[in-house]
Formats: C-alpha cells, sequence, structure tokens
C-alpha cells in the first residue's frame, strides 16, 4: 500500500493503533487539507465575487481557481460546468428539481435502481407526488449485487425521461457498466445523472469518457470537507433549466417589477458559497492527485481481494455481493450476531466500520436483510488492518458461542 501515508493524517499521531474502515461514509482528513482550511480562516477570508479591496479580489481569484481544478480532475469541458453545492445530496436535488419542473409530466417515466442511496431516491419520490410520473426501479443482480442491465434494457422505452444511477454502489461496492448503459438509453437519447460520491476518491473520472448529463460527488468522501457538494452539468441544461434557488449572486439585474438571472453557473450558485469547504477540495483534490487516482485504485483493489480471500475462510460469516468490477467496500453479516454488536464489539479493538442500512433501505429489503456491517478502505488502510479485522470477526464468533 502507500508506504507511511498515516503520517499525513493526524488522527493517527493521536491513535497509531485506529483501524477506521468507515470511508464510505466520511473519510478521514489529511494534515494538507486541514491546514489550507485553517490558513483560511486565520489570514485570507472575506466574502468572495463582490470586494474590491484585496482579501476579497485574492480569495475570489483562488476559489475560482479551485473551480478549475475540480474541472480538470473530472475532465469536464471547462471549469463553468462546475456548480458547487453544500453536497452531493443537494446537486441531485437540483437536478430533480431544475428537469422534473419543466420535462415531466403523468405517464412520464423515470429510471432509478435498488442500489441507491436514499439521495438519489427521496428527491425523485417527492418530485413524483408532485409532477405524476412513475419511478421505475431497476432490479440487481442478488449474487453479485450488481445492477441487472438485462432489466434495465428491458424497462427503457419511449416514456423514459431520465436516468439517475449510482456510479458505485455504497453497499456491495459494484461499479456500473456505463458503457452499455449508454448503448440502451442511446436509441431514445435520454439525459443520465450520475452518483459518483464512492467513485471519485478511489478511481480516475472522466465525464466526458462517460457521457453523462450531470456527475455528483461530496467533498467529504473525497478527503476533503464536509459542507461541499459537486455537480458537474452538461453545456445545454443551463439554458434550459431555471433556477433552482433565488437570492444574491444568481441574479444579473432585480427591480421591484421583475429579477432577470445570471448565466451559467452562476444562475444556480445563490447566497454565499462554501468559500473555505471548497479551498479545502482543492487541496483534497491535489493529495489524491500526488498519489494517482490509478494507484489507488489498485492498492484499494489488492487489498479488497486480500479481505475477501480472508474474510471469506470465516465460518458463518457471510459477503453481500460479489461483482467482479467493485471498489473497495465490503457488506457483510455473521449469522446469529446482531450487526450492531459486531461494532461495538469490533470498537473496543479500535476498529471502526459502519452498520445499519447506510441510508440504502430499498436494497436491505430486495436482499431480505435488516442491515449489514461494512468496511470500507481508503488510502490509510493496510493488510494489517484487514489481519485485525479478521481476528475481531474470529474472536466475536467465539464470544458469542
Amino acid at each position: 500500500m502507500f508506504e507511511n501515508i498515516k503520517k499525513e493524517f493526524p488522527v493517527f499521531e493521536k491513535d497509531p493503533e485506529l483501524v477506521f474502515l468507515d470511508t464510505a461514509a466520511s473519510s478521514l482528513k489529511p494534515k494538507i487539507v486541514i491546514d489550507e482550511i485553517m490558513k483560511c480562516y486565520s489570514y485570507e477570508y472575506a466574502n468572495i465575487h463582490r470586494g474590491i479591496y484585496k482579501l476579497s479580489s485574492q480569495l475570489t481569484t483562488k476559489y475560482e481557481e479551485n473551480r478549475k481544478k475540480i474541472g480538470k480532475f473530472i475532465n469536464a469541458e471547462s471549469s463553468e460546468n462546475i456548480i458547487i453545492t453544500k453536497s452531493a445530496t443537494e446537486s441531485i436535488n437540483l437536478v430533480c428539481s431544475c428537469f422534473c419542473q419543466k420535462y415531466l409530466k403523468p405517464g412520464d417515466e423515470i429510471i432509478i435502481s435498488h442500489l441507491e442511496h436514499h439521495a438519489n431516491i427521496v428527491p425523485w419520490q417527492i418530485a413524483s407526488e408532485k409532477y405524476g410520473f412513475k419511478i421505475i426501479f431497476v432490479d440487481i443482480n442478488p449474487s453479485t449485487g450488481s445492477l441487472d442491465l438485462q432489466d434495465l434494457k428491458n424497462k427503457i422505452n419511449e416514456n423514459t425521461k431520465f436516468i439517475s444511477l449510482t456510479h458505485m454502489s455504497n453497499v456491495t461496492g459494484s461499479i456500473t457498466d456505463t458503457e452499455t448503459l449508454n448503448n440502451y438509453r442511446k436509441k431514445y437519447n435520454i439525459p443520465l445523472l450520475l452518483d459518483g460520491c464512492q467513485m471519485v476518491a478511489h478511481s480516475p473520472v472522466d465525464v466526458k469518457n462517460l457521457n453523462c448529463d450531470f456527475y455528483v460527488f461530496s467533498g467529504h468522501k473525497l478527503y476533503g470537507p464536509s459542507g461541499i457538494g459537486v455537480l458537474y452539468m452538461k453545456d445545454k441544461w443551463f439554458e434550459k433549466f431555471e433556477p433552482y434557488q433565488g437570492g444574491g449572486s444568481m441574479i444579473d439585474q432585480v427591480t421591484t417589477d421583475k429579477t432577470t438571472f445570471a448565466k451559467g453557473f452562476q444562475k444556480f450558485e445563490a447566497g454565499t458559497p462554501p468559500i473555505v469547504q471548497l479551498i479545502g477540495l482543492g487541496k483534497s483534490i491535489d493529495f489524491v492527485s500526488s498519489l494517482n487516482l490509478v494507484q489507488i485504485q489498485k492498492c484499494e483493489k489488492e487489498l479488497y481481494n486480500y479481505a475477501i480471500e480472508k474474510l471469506s475462510k470465516i465460518n458463518k460469516l457471510n459477503i453481500i455481493g460479489h461483482s467482479k468490477n467493485k471498489g473497495g467496500i465490503l457488506s457483510f453479516t455473521v449469522q446469529d450476531i446482531h450487526p450492531q454488536d459486531i461494532a461495538l464489539i469490533l470498537d473496543q479493538k479500535n476498529i471502526a466500520l459502519r452498520t445499519g442500512q447506510h441510508c440504502a433501505e430499498p436494497l436491505h429489503r430486495k436482499l431480505k436483510i435488516d442491515s449489514t456491517a461494512r468496511a470500507s478502505f481508503g488510502v490509510y488502510n493496510s493488510k494489517n488492518d484487514v489481519d485485525k479485522l479478521h481476528d475481531g470477526i474470529i474472536n466475536l464468533i467465539n464470544f458469542f458461542n
């Protein structure tokens, strides 16, 4: 894995024996990000896009340079295609709100899947109640935990107006086959949103190659701060969509009779933006780029394979999902032991992992599982962490027996 990488994360200075296996929920923060945030608040802070004084103008320049960095990071056509939000959830809500109010009516259909995080389910359900369209859930392959592509193909028709899918499942780790997906939706020219929250920290993302209309992700899973989200939007939608929110910054002119709106990304960025959060996100992009995302993907895949090899030998342990194309997420159950008990006992061994439904209740219902335990890997994990997880599970099984 990455030699001496833990020295980049202050939490391990305080607790060197910590085994952190919850990166899928939120990653730990490297010193480079923390220091940049502190520097900005301490010495550089002012509101941006408004002031002509030095502090404001300098931070405005830095802010927009980081927008460019994000665009380059995901290979967007331009930084002009990048909308800054407070979270990936807000990014999805923005697209859902803008698209539904203009393009969806009773009888229309949108496609999502049983793999989705609640953030890619609930907004569509709220909009469906309002506009009367149908939500069509694509099935999954229960054994692999991946999207059932044949079911997807069967459900696409002339009534399908939008597709919104996870790029990587936060429960099974399966990665969506976007090449096949694009072939299926091409006939009807169906817009596509991809939820990349679980993908961008673990693999290179190229939105041009993905050919998606929208791509969303959050900062806090990318070794960056919380309170910052990104929405990539193809050029054509900037003029087609009406504003998502009203307020300062997104206007051209305001009179007592009428408001005219700004163009491009500014039309969707009402109010004071998450200034320092974006500066921090820029540094987190520098961090993963310095490690090389291709190398990150390779190392995490090796670690996942090692974990599968070790954990699959444990009697009573059931791993959820065996897709060939997947990231470093491993959800599991242990016979006769509640996942919450698993987490509580492993926590006593300083092993931090997630339990519950992981904001994916429909998926757990589909799999007929109440909840799961989930280990998810980041750049700071190693085979030694997997060994400790393995031994911890063995010990808790022996304890309950």
